[in-house]
């Protein structure tokens, strides 16, 4: 009955007296504390499930039951459900940061490894295989994964070519294992190589075919973005200034898994594809979960172009970035 109705007819809002609100609340405590079902709730009380349903709905619009979410601080429950919701995505996890956070970018960088390690705790099962790149973000989430299920874990992509290639340079892969109790599939090479016939002779060393190999295997990826500038990408930190030039001029700004982007997320310099040693978009295309990390405003465009391409369906990024992407 409308309130319209009520005011015709004279009938009066419902006021519940003493025994059905302490029964309310019963039923309230049974539903949202024990886990029990409306039917179970009806059976114990003797009425009908449609009645509990009424009068817990009664219940929330009066205020004798209040539902309060608290999240923890680091999280942004409203911007990581609009994300989900705006790019279709299974993961979305946004946490708090702000410009002047002490300790800047590191700190951001810090807290992006530790929601993501959090992720992954949460979602890896033993049936799966999980594939992480190589970049800033995954040696921070390494030292943050504390529980992981037994799983076998592939590094995506060779190295840096600015650090010597040693175990220290695939220790995200390796910790993750030994976290996991599984099996660890390094690559001991870098990304990027002077030439494709480097890269193909590289590619045929049996170490590193143990890795590539299992590429088809993964059901986990997580994956970094690179924005095109200094510090920001490890494919333009190998280049030398003529070829970064260059590829700016093309439209590049962002790389995922060395691969150059423009900002619609089209490869731009499909040459350099056969320079480097990382997981192909093909080969992406195929993992069920693929997870992109991203931090910090100077990747946002980079994070956008990066989404662009379709290979994601989760994301972990800062209030910055998902600021950008929402707007």
């Amino acid at each position: 009955m409308s309130t319209r109705e009520k005011a015709r007819t004279g009938a009066r809002p419902h006021h519940a007296g003493p025994e059905e609100l302490v029964q309310t609340a019963a039923m309230a405590r049974r539903f949202y504390l024990e886990g029990k079902s409306k039917i179970e709730i009806a059976a114990e009380f003797g009425i009908s499930r449609f009645k509990v349903a009424r009068m817990l709905e009664t219940a929330l619009r009066d205020g004798l039951i209040r539902l309060d979410i608290r999240l923890p601080p680091e999280l942004d429950a409203e911007r990581s459900d609009a994300l989900r919701t705006r790019y279709g995505l299974r993961h979305a996890i946004v946490f708090t940061s702000q410009v002047q956070d002490p300790g800047g970018a590191a700190l951001v960088t810090h807290r992006l490894g530790a929601v993501a390690a959090g992720l992954l705790a949460e979602i890896v099962t033993e049936d799966d295989v999980l594939g992480l790149i190589w970049g800033p973000e995954i040696e921070a989430l390494s030292p943050e994964l504390t529980a992981l299920a037994r799983c076998t874990v592939v590094q995506l992509c060779g190295v840096t070519p600015l650090r010597p290639v040693d175990a220290n340079a695939v220790e995200a892969v390796r910790r993750a294992a030994a976290v996991s109790r599984g099996v660890a599939y390094p690559i001991y090479a870098p990304l990027l190589l002077p030439d494709g016939a480097t890269a193909r002779m590289l590619r045929r060393h049996p170490g590193i075919v143990e890795a590539v190999s299992r590429f088809s295997e993964v059901t986990k990826a997580v994956i970094t973005v690179g924005a095109w500038g200094p510090g920001l990408s490890t494919i333009y930190d190998a280049l030398g200034d003529a070829e970064r030039e260059n590829y700016r001029s093309l439209g590049t700004c962002a790389e995922v898994s060395g691969h150059l982007l423009d900002a619609e997320g089209r490869i731009v310099a499909p040459e350099l594809t056969e320079r480097i040693i990382a997981i192909s978009f093909e080969e992406l295309r195929r993992v069920p979960d693929v997870i992109l990390l991203a931090d910090g405003a100077q990747r946002a465009a980079a994070t956008a172009a990066a989404l662009k391409t379709g290979l994601f369906n989760g994301i972990v990024t800062d209030t910055g970035v998902a600021e950008y992407l929402l707007a």
